[in-house]
């Protein structure tokens, strides 16, 4: 096994130990809602603090229901993944060609005697 599949294995290890560790270790079965959002975690903590606090804005558009949130949330993380991966892509394709096209440059000089000093010029 190679250096880097050595690697890959390990992170893909980790990736699935910290999605998993939380489910089996009963990470906030003390809460009614165990994996909500950061948001939903500050507001409940600020009204603790101070019941009778008022938020200073309020959302444009609020989903229905949890799992109409959650969809948008998904659609959003594809939509910017795709985005990056498209970028990434577009580089690699250039760099891709800009290395083959040195290479077809390279091949037209020695067969056409160029980039030999001794080769007889017109």
């Amino acid at each position: 096994m190679s250096r880097n599949a050595r690697i890959n294995a390990l992170l893909l290890l980790v990736v699935a130990a910290l999605a998993v560790l939380p489910l089996v270790l009963g990470s906030g079965d003390h809460k009614e809602e165990p994996f909500a959002g950061a948001d939903a975690e500050a507001e409940t903590a600020i009204t603790e603090i101070d019941p009778d606090y008022e938020p200073w804005f309020s959302p444009l558009y609020e989903p229905p229901s949890g799992e109409i949130e959650s969809a948008l949330f998904a659609v959003q993380a594809a939509l910017g993944a795709g985005v990056l991966a498209y970028y990434f892509g577009v580089r690699r394709g250039r760099r891709q060609g800009e290395e083959r096209a040195r290479a077809e440059a390279g091949a037209r000089d020695r067969t056409s005697g160029a980039g030999d000093p001794g080769a007889a010029r017109p």
